[in-house]
């Protein structure tokens, strides 16, 4: 299930006339009874809503007051999330002739149009305290408590992020509720601004509109619905006439392939910056150690150590951490079956809980090869919300390559990437530039599109390659005509620190053959960098050896900030 909980608010919503009839306390149980959460979201306070509305108990939490109070009905536990009301601001009120007036744990209440004495009071007496309105209800609470924070409580409890809940409300006050989930619905009785800026507006009003929802919801899972807003779409690529290429940031399964060097980790990096600054939860599978410096995750496994299953899935019990999986501590003839395993279980963790909400996997075509066959477990949920990241989609396997619906090419080639997944293009397909991206939407037509800039990626790579630990695999050795060394360079700062000091036979070798250039193309990832190493290489026999050095050494530093430690030896 992708929406695990439901918050819905009470007068005007669930309830007509402040009663809830017997056709949609039905629903609710319904609801309840496929596993589920319920939150209900009141401007209320809690006396009175049990008063009202015996059967509180069908809740899994309630948010009363507006977001100042949570309730657990089934322990009848309270808890105020705000500051009491200061009693000289009461007594104001009262000297002031203020009716109806209620006081709750933090909320103050009364009617229109009581309105304009208590925003009086409010500048006489210079409190910070805000007003919100709910139709005719006049509530008073603390600067920033309101329906959002209140349900964030709730969620933080019962473990759950708010991108798998719906919440469904009526007023202006849950404006902010519905603004703070995944899917957002408004009652058909509900004003219109709520409707305007709602994903859904459901047919019937009250509480036969919730009962609406809550078929959808078990029929479908709302596995139609589209939400056009930036906050939850991602930004693909901006077209030369400026518009912009989003899809829905749920329900997608993405290629990203291309050439080394092609700008592969710029978009990606930037889906997962997109990602994480909505906080959506991602699981990054990283066999190479590319996102070991990704801000804001927790990382798992490093070249000497490899992660733990275990270890990965109490990562993710915390809706709005992100996990990094670095699989260099695994031989390479093991990653396949690690990943098997570890995919197995986030997708029981996916049919539990909602997350991770995306899966990146680099270098895909070494950990889902052609001759995969995903154990029937794993696709008891769909492969969906992943990210393929690969040089030879066509090394995929077919099962992988079935259910990717938007495909992202980078640098030379993208008929082949397209062909590969079997996506038809037209003849004459245009080359693509430094920073460009061919797109095919839902396997339509491709279009050319300029990558959104990451601003982590650049840094994150300058870091890496400047001081980080590159695995065996992708360091450099300098061994020589005879293979006679064996010094291995795992960053840039070794690198040239061994430059500096091997023998003059030992890097002419490497230089006249072109190794330099083609290490820093293929394994550190930079094309500019190689091309600028590659002309040094092309005039070897007129360079002596200091010289040589010299130039590689600065095209190095022109594009990284090395510490002041990397001295020669």
């Amino acid at each position: 299930m992708r929406y695990l909980a439901l918050a819905t608010d009470y007068d005007g919503t669930l309830a007509h006339h402040g009663r809830v009839d017997a056709t949609t306390l039905a629903s609710i149980e319904r609801l309840a009874a496929s596993g589920r959460k319920l939150i209900l979201v009141t401007g209320r306070e809690l006396p009175d809503l049990k008063r009202v509305f015996p059967e509180l108990d069908r809740f899994d939490r309630v948010v009363a007051e507006n977001g100042a109070l949570l309730y657990t009905p089934a322990t009848r536990k309270e808890r105020v999330l705000a500051d009491a009301p200061p009693a000289a601001f009461v007594s104001e009120l009262e000297l002031r002739g203020v009716k109806p007036l209620s006081v709750g744990a933090s909320i103050v209440a009364t009617w229109h149009p009581m309105e304009n004495v208590v925003l009086q009071v409010i500048r006489d007496l210079g409190l910070e305290l805000q007003v919100i309105f709910n139709k005719g209800a006049v509530m008073v609470l603390p600067a920033g408590v309101n329906k959002s924070t209140g349900l964030a409580a709730a969620l933080e409890e019962l473990g759950l992020s708010p991108h798998n809940v719906v919440a469904v409300g009526d007023a202006e006050n849950d404006h902010a509720l519905l603004q703070s989930v995944q899917a957002s619905v408004a009652v058909a009785n509900a004003v219109p601004a709520l409707k305007a800026a709602a994903d859904i507006v459901t047919r019937a009003d009250h509480g036969a509109g919730v009962a609406e929802l809550i078929d959808s919801l078990l029929e479908s899972d709302l596995t139609d619905l589209q939400p056009q807003d930036a906050r939850r779409t991602l930004l693909l690529g901006v077209r030369a006439d400026s518009t912009e290429v989003r899809i829905p940031a749920l329900g997608h399964t993405l290629l990203v392939a291309g050439t080394s060097g092609s700008g592969k980790s710029t978009l990606t990096t930037s889906l997962l910056e997109q990602l994480r600054a909505r906080r959506y939860q991602c699981c990054v599978i990283d066999p190479e150690g590319d996102y070991d410096e990704l801000a804001d995750v927790i990382g798992f496994g490093t070249a000497e150590r490899a992660p733990d299953v275990a270890e990965i899935l109490t990562g993710l019990e915390r809706p709005g951490e992100s996990v990094v999986v670095n699989l260099l501590g695994v031989k390479l003839q093991d990653r396949p079956a690690f990943f098997a395993s570890l995919l197995l279980r986030l997708q029981e963790q996916r049919a539990r809980t909602g997350r991770p909400h995306w899966i990146l996997v680099d270098e895909a075509h070494h950990l889902l090869p052609t001759n995969w066959e995903p154990a029937p477990q794993t696709l008891t949920q769909a492969l969906t919300s992943m990210v393929y990241v690969t040089v030879h989609p066509d090394a995929l396997a077919p099962a992988v390559r079935e259910g990717i619906d938007v495909v992202a090419v980078l640098g030379d080639a993208p008929r082949d990437v397209f062909k590969a997944v079997g996506i038809a293009v037209p003849s004459g397909l245009p080359a693509l530039e430094s920073g460009q991206a061919m797109l095919s939407l839902y396997r339509g037509e491709p279009v050319i599109v300029a990558v959104p800039p990451s601003h982590s990626e650049r840094r994150r790579h300058q870091r890496k390659y400047a001081k980080g630990e590159l695995g065996p695999d992708r360091s450099f050795y300098f061994r020589g005509p005879q293979n006679k060394l064996n010094l291995r360079a795992q960053n840039l700062i070794t690198f040239l620190q061994l430059a500096e000091g091997v023998d003059e036979e030992t890097w002419f070798h490497h230089l006249g053959s072109g190794h330099y250039s083609q290490w820093l193309a293929n394994c550190i990832k930079d094309e500019d960098l190689a091309r600028d190493v590659q002309a040094v290489e092309r005039q070897a026999a007129q360079l002596d050896a200091a010289t040589s050095r010299a130039r590689i050494r600065a095209a190095i530093e022109q594009r990284y900030t090395l510490p002041e430690d990397a001295s020669p030896l």
